[in-house]
């Protein structure tokens, strides 16, 4: 087994509200740098894989703070291309109780979206490598990206490599038709599917059921069948969804499902109280792979990758700083929260 993992996307620069200010009361911004692959890749590397980041990042201050802030989680830098005009932006305001959290993109233009094949050697990235990881972000973001992750995903399988995906769908970056239009060809290169009830019906056309999130309804009969009928058509190795309960912006019920073709699986559930949740499905992925790469089986992946991702909850800023230890002493009942002297 190789512990080299691999995955490409944009990494951006998030100006957060300090607190749970709101956007109008903030006269500064917290500074973090995150992004759905770039997230995925830093959990690995704390994991102790050897997580290598795929992106093109401007060759200026801004850009290069962007590279140092992965190699301070151990992330593999070394084949981000340089060049490009701008990073992409996003700012978050922290909502609290019934408000909800908000995200305001300035991404347009940003050097990844902007960024050749020519740019990647990927069979040299891929050589070696035990896993690749993308999401549906990445070609939302144009032509070129689409286009740039379908050319590393032949490589990938090229390669012999393991493929996921978070199918990730995000509505102020394409709509559902765009979205099934892209992302349904490339699921033929794709071994485990991740994604939420929303990620499979916008991004492939599968509605689960009678869930309603909003209300804290989760139809488990529903995540079953639409499982059932992805795995069918894609011939997925494995299919998995973080189960999201939102009961308000501060407290959720966390747990996730997964289906390996033959049987279904649902996780313990963890009541999470929220400090931050953005990058908390990235955090589920991550724990996933880890799990399957570490030779768990698909049950005890789905508890790593479950207790990780509510733990990310927990933490501010994108990435998740959390160990292995820590993880697996959440999944073996440790969740006093007491004080570690």
């Amino acid at each position: 087994m190789s512990n080299k993992v691999v995955t490409m996307g944009e990494i951006m620069l998030r100006l957060s509200s300090p607190g749970n200010l709101r956007f109008s009361q903030a006269n500064s911004f917290d500074v973090i740098y995150g992004g759905g692959e770039a997230n995925v890749a830093a959990s690995l590397a704390n994991y102790g894989l050897d997580a290598y980041f795929v992106s093109k990042l401007p060759k200026h201050e801004i850009g290069q703070c962007a590279i140092e802030a992965l190699r301070k989680q151990n992330v593999k830098t070394d084949y981000i291309s340089r060049g490009g005009e701008r990073l992409g932006i996003y700012f978050l305001e922290t909502g609290a109780s019934m408000r909800p959290s908000k995200v305001v993109y300035d991404r347009a233009n940003s050097a990844i979206s902007e960024a050749e094949i020519s740019d990647f050697n990927f069979d040299e990235i891929f050589q070696g490598a035990e896993w690749f990881h993308f999401t549906g972000i990445t070609p939302a973001l144009g032509e070129k990206a689409a286009a740039l992750t379908e050319a590393a995903l032949i490589a990938a399988k090229k390669n012999g490599v393991t493929v996921s995906v978070d199918l990730n769908y995000r509505k102020k970056l394409w709509t559902p038709a765009e979205a099934q239009k892209v992302m349904t060809p490339l699921m033929q290169y794709v071994d485990v599917c991740i994604g939420n009830e929303e990620d499979a019906e916008k991004v492939l056309g599968f509605k689960p059921g009678d869930t309603n999130v909003e209300k804290g309804e989760l139809e488990l009969a529903g995540y079953m069948d639409m499982f059932r009928r992805m795995q069918e058509k894609f011939n997925f190795k494995y299919v998995a969804t973080s189960l999201r309960e939102s009961y308000s912006a501060s407290d959720n019920g966390w747990s996730a499902l997964i289906y390996d073709g033959v049987e279904f699986y649902h996780s313990k559930k963890y009541e999470v109280r929220i400090i931050d949740r953005v990058g908390g499905g990235d955090s589920f992925a991550s724990g996933l792979i880890y799990g399957l790469i570490s030779g768990k089986d698909y049950k005890d992946a789905l508890e790593f990758g479950v207790a990780a991702s509510a733990l990310k909850h927990t933490i501010f800023g994108d990435f998740n700083l959390v160990t292995v230890e820590e993880v697996e002493a959440l999944v073996g009942g440790d969740a006093s929260g007491r004080v570690q002297r």
